[in-house]
């Protein structure tokens, strides 16, 4: 029960307050308020007299935040600046009103109008205290993708740490600003001290041995996680049971080889994986002729789990020294790539440990990896799980063991020029224009074809993964950030060139241009120096839009035709599967629909018809594969739910068969690949500190039993509609034969004449 004045007025004068942290400075306290700090609502209330004690002894007062745009409190000083320079963090007691879990933003300005704003997400419960650090701080800096969870609790009180991006002078802080985006009600918060504080030693708090042994996170606890080597022995032997018991119940007499559905229509058997549209869907076909929808996992590798431990060995609790058993697990390497994917990472460099393949020796023995166990273990496990697909990035060993079909990405790189739309998360676009990426291409794509080339069961390559083909936002400089990021670029750049010579093909002279721009451009030449800003597209002169369609459209063409030319040259009867689009413009993706086999996409959305417009992609009547989708949760180890994160764990598994029900009900849709196999490192994967539980398997080679049945159950359900519906056409058709050798009948059924399956099987290079 939280009691409120007047019982309160007495008590706020005779009961101690909770006392403040050693080393906080209180410069502001909303129970016990002077003159010392002004204080400033707008949408918000703040009565003079509303304090309340809560059921833990702290008395605090409340501030509403009202249904607005952005109701705020602002808490500034009441004359001059705060010079907080020798201060590492603004700290503030808080507690949600609610319960349940409040968005609160917390903006910082210094006089020189510069800020730093923290997006705070305070949980239900007691009172803790709130740290914005007065530097730009976020997980990344401690070289992963989320932190541990908060609140944490340093010296006997709950503190919560929060992120904070920008920048401001701590010598001259002229403002504190909370808000809340929004808010549907009446939304309340209950505050007391107000001021600044050292934030190292909690920061060395949340931080320090976050790691067990085992690679596992020391912050939670879950069914499956692991304690001794003995638990492990036993999680594997009691899982071998359950695979042989799963292997042994598939239906094989159902399928090919392949995978593909034996019972259905007669496709035509070319010997390799083809695509076909047949009564209005489409269709992966077997090397046997027969329907194939591919249900996949990415990163089904032993060696991608590694993480960074050098400068942060505080973070784990038990790595090994030199001569210890599992030591020959350490490695090095350097991400610093200077991408932006790697933009605020720190611990991008140097040593990093490999638990996950320590726990593969401590669960099998053995003086080290056994490829050939792990490679039978894991195919045993991906077909008992009712997928059918080995997907991108993956162990080559999977593909030769000639079992599940696989994928391949072409590996493209060479010292090309490139072009900055902005984001640029993998690096900047290739530019197609220029000779030497033909020539990376060509290198690229005659290795690949090696050692693939006439592999039945290689269901093609990937040209790439989430090039930045737009950049960041939805405005048309986002829209259009290829065209503009080509202009700002020097003419020695071979897009650049091509661009100009566009314009002067069209426009003749600088007049023309000058006129369907709306612009002053008194020659040529300035369109050729760095840095060069065309106009924005606008209803007045839609010739602007028109032209940077028109480029996009052109370098799309030339990236897509030089990769599926030198494919068609050295591997003429393997797919090539599109660009794997995080973002994307409907011009790359024309482009794709022209010179692919099939349209991938990376979605990270609850269904994929909210990844992207499918009744456009029905113009450009192509199938699409969805090469990455995933769904996480926080309450397993790793510290990041990724883009689409559920509350919990129980809820990965609807998740996953929501979004493999609504894929299957698209036409367009030949497969769908799951985004990973093991759980990324906790304190982040080399790559770019991602540190995500989204996967199958733990990173003690345990899987998640709930999660895996649930997926399990999903993908043969899957197949079995697959089945339905293939049985199903193949009654049809016969009966459209019967008919069609009737007199007055051409003979001809849906998927035999010109603009059917003859039109849209093969290749399409």
């Amino acid at each position: 029960m939280i009691r409120t004045l007047p019982a309160l007025f007495a008590l706020l004068f005779t009961a101690p307050l909770m006392a403040a942290p050693a080393g906080q400075q209180t410069l502001f306290n909303f129970v016990r308020p002077a003159d010392v700090v002004k204080v400033a609502t707008q949408d918000a209330s703040l009565p003079q007299y509303n304090a309340e004690q809560t059921p833990e002894g702290e008395v605090l007062r409340r501030i509403t935040f009202n249904p607005a745009a952005e109701p705020s409190l602002v808490l500034s000083p009441q004359a001059g600046t705060w010079d907080w320079s020798q201060s590492g963090a603004m700290s503030l007691r808080i507690q949600s009103a609610m319960d349940w879990a409040l968005t609160l933003y917390v903006k910082v300005q210094s006089s020189d109008g510069k800020t730093l704003v923290s997006r705070i997400d305070l949980p239900a419960g007691p009172a803790q205290t709130l740290l914005v650090p007065l530097q730009a701080s976020s997980p990344l800096s401690q070289g992963m993708k989320a932190g541990p969870p908060m609140p944490i609790t340093v010296d006997g009180q709950r503190v919560l740490l929060a992120s904070s991006i920008g920048e401001i002078d701590r010598s001259q802080v002229v403002s504190v600003t909370l808000s809340m985006i929004k808010p549907n009600a009446a939304q309340s918060i209950l505050l007391e001290r107000f001021g600044v504080q050292d934030s190292e030693p909690v920061l060395k708090a949340a931080y320090s041995e976050l790691v067990d042994a085992y690679g596992q996170s020391t912050r939670a606890r879950w069914p499956e996680k692991v304690s001794s080597d003995e638990q492990l022995k036993a999680a594997a032997a009691k899982e071998q049971t359950q695979l042989q018991g799963w292997l042994a119940a598939r239906d094989k007499s159902a399928l090919d080889k392949f995978g593909g559905w034996n019972k259905g229509p007669a496709f035509k058997a070319s010997g390799f994986f083809r695509t076909e549209k047949r009564d209005g869907r489409w269709y992966l076909v077997t090397p046997e002729g027969h329907p194939f929808y591919s249900l996949g996992v990415n990163t089904v590798a032993p060696d991608n789990s590694q993480t960074y431990v050098a400068g942060r060995e505080w973070m784990f609790a038990a790595l090994p020294k030199a001569g210890e058993p599992f030591d020959k697990y350490y490695g090095s390497g350097d991400n610093r790539t200077g991408n932006g994917a790697g933009e605020g990472r720190s611990f991008g460099a140097g040593r990093w440990y490999d638990f996950y393949g320590a726990n593969l020796q401590r669960t099998y023995g053995g003086e080290g990896f056994d490829q050939k166990r792990w490679v039978t273990h894991t195919l045993d496990r991906l077909q008992a799980w009712g997928f059918n697909t080995v997907g991108n990035w993956s162990a080559g060993a999977l593909a030769t063991a000639d079992r599940v079909p696989y994928t391949l990405p072409l590996s493209i790189v060479g010292d090309y020029a490139s072009i900055s739309t902005g984001t640029d998360w993998w690096g900047g676009m290739p530019d197609p224009f220029d000779p030497r990426f033909a020539m990376a291409t060509e290198r690229a794509v005659a290795i690949a074809a090696r050692d693939h080339r006439d592999d039945p069961w290689l269901i093609g390559f990937f040209a790439d993964n989430e090039l930045a083909w737009a950049g960041p936002g939805d405005d048309p400089k986002s829209r259009y950030a290829l065209a503009y990021g080509t202009l700002r670029m020097t003419t020695d750049v071979p897009a650049k060139r091509a661009f100009l010579k566009q314009l002067r093909d069209k426009y003749r002279n600088e007049q023309g241009l000058s006129k369907a721009w709306g612009i002053e451009l008194a020659g040529w030449e300035l369109m050729e120096d760095p840095g060069f800003e065309p106009p924005m597209p606008n209803p007045e002169h839609p010739e602007i839009e028109a032209d940077f369609k028109y480029f996009q459209k052109t370098f799309a063409d030339a990236y897509f035709k030089t990769i599926s030319d030198s494919l068609k040259w050295h591997a003429p009867n393997q797919l090539l599967l599109g660009g794997r689009y995080a973002v994307s413009t409907p011009e790359a993706v024309a482009s794709c629909a022209q010179y692919c086999d099939v349209l991938s996409f990376n979605m990270y959305t609850l269904k994929p018809q909210d990844g992207y417009d499918f009744a456009a992609l029905h113009a450009l009547d192509k199938p699409v594969l969805i090469t990455e989708f995933n769904f996480g949760s926080a309450d397993r180890g790793p510290f990041w739910g990724g883009v689409t994160q559920v509350a919990r764990e129980e809820e990965r598994g609807a998740a996953y068969a929501n979004f493999l029900k609504q894929a299957m009900a698209e036409p367009s849709i030949v497969g769908v690949h799951w985004f990973q196999y093991l759980d990324q490192p906790v304190t982040g994967r080399l790559l770019d500190g991602e540190n995500g539980h989204f996967g199958l398997v733990g990173i003690t080679d345990v899987p998640f039993q709930g999660f895996v049945d649930s997926v399990r159950r999903s993908n043969l359900a899957a197949v079995d509609q697959l089945g339905k519906e293939a049985e199903k056409a193949k009654a049809a058709s016969t009966v459209r034969e019967s008919e069609g050798s009737k007199p007055g009948h051409d003979g001809k059924g849906p998927g035999q004449g010109a603009g059917h399956a003859g039109g849209h099987s093969g290749n399409g290079h």
